[in-house]
């Protein structure tokens, strides 16, 4: 064979293992990394969170960081210290959740949506810190969307929010957790009404229901579930939607509510440190004077930022709160 025709001959090959290149590439990432195991545990550190490559391109979401400091080599076992405003943190049930959602990438599963457009991340680079972390219930099955407190100043989802989303789940609810701005209410609620506008737009996809959705936030994520049941996604710059059929709300110091919120579910420690109960408790006086229906409970000896309450007064929670949702499902 001619030194010509052999050059030929390689440069085609070269094309066609090239082109098999960019087709790998192309694949969705959740069939990239489907066959990928590598449960974590309490020794395991945040740097395997962070590098843990079924959490490519969000694994800085999984962990409270939110540009503060932060040790790499911090073992899970002390991830309590990334929770300062949160209280009860159990360290394996961090992990369960975590470990819950490598399962669901190794089924290939896609657990993670982001709702800005490129462009408006582009126009609003802040915006590229949020997200949706999808716990996939019964196709068709009704959803809700949850928002983790921390003050506006970081988002306790492994706490309040992927636990949550994970009982919720398991008991064949549709449920997302949201990564929102921090740095303010304004802009977190802002992010809750495009999440849900989101969740509207693609419910076919997504294979959820649209009907009766709920949602739920502790601490500052309780004061945008309010928000978003008293004016709806539209007053925060999402879709002309409907309001929550339920709102569930875990110790915040919110206030305000219309006349036309829509059912509320409100749980509470009596030894909360950040939140003055007497608030709490009037804003529940006054919405059911107001007559919209209340479900109250005040937790003894529960602190500020329970999160599920294992091991607390306030362990089960979460399963008067579905059954609270339930009761307002149409059939």
């Amino acid at each position: 064979m001619s030194l010509p025709l052999l050059i030929v001959v390689f440069l085609c090959q070269s094309l066609r293992v090239s082109a098999a290149d960019d087709h790998v590439s192309n694949k969705p990432e959740a069939v990239v990394v489907s066959k990928i195991k590598g449960h974590m545990n309490t020794n395991s550190s945040v740097r395997d969170v962070l590098n843990h490559p079924s959490f490519k391109g969000f694994g800085q979401f999984i962990l409270p960081l939110d540009h503060r400091a932060y040790d790499e080599n911090m073992q899970l076992s002390r991830v309590g210290s990334l929770l300062p405003y949160h209280s009860h943190v159990e360290p394996e049930a961090v992990v369960d959740t975590i470990n819950y959602m490598i399962d669901q990438m190794a089924e290939g599963k896609i657990i993670f949506y982001s709702f800005y457009t490129e462009r408006q991340k582009q126009e609003y680079p802040a915006k590229r810190n949020t997200g949706i972390f999808f716990f996939k219930g019964k196709h068709g099955a009704p959803f809700a969307i949850v928002c983790p407190g921390g003050g506006f100043s970081y988002v306790g989802s492994v706490h309040e929010g992927f636990p949550h989303a994970t009982q919720l789940s398991r008991k064949g609810y549709n449920a997302f957790a949201l990564q929102y701005r921090v740095g303010g209410e304004q802009r977190a609620c802002e992010d809750l009404a495009a999440a849900i506008s989101y969740i509207f737009k693609n419910a076919v996809s997504l294979g959820v229901s649209t009907k009766d959705y709920s949602v739920w936030g502790s601490s500052a994520g309780a004061r945008m579930a309010a928000n978003i049941g008293s004016y709806g996604p539209s007053g925060y710059g999402g879709y002309d939607l409907p309001r929550p059929r339920v709102v569930v709300m875990a110790y915040t110091g919110h206030s305000s509510f219309t006349r036309n919120d829509p059912p509320t579910f409100v749980v509470q420690g009596d030894n909360d440190g950040i939140v003055n109960v007497s608030t709490v408790e009037k804003r529940v006086d006054a919405m059911r004077n107001a007559g919209i229906e209340v479900e109250y409970h005040k937790y003894r000896n529960v602190s500020h930022g329970f999160g599920l309450g294992i091991g607390t007064g306030a362990e089960g929670w979460t399963e008067s709160a579905v059954k609270f949702w339930e009761k307002h499902i149409s059939e």
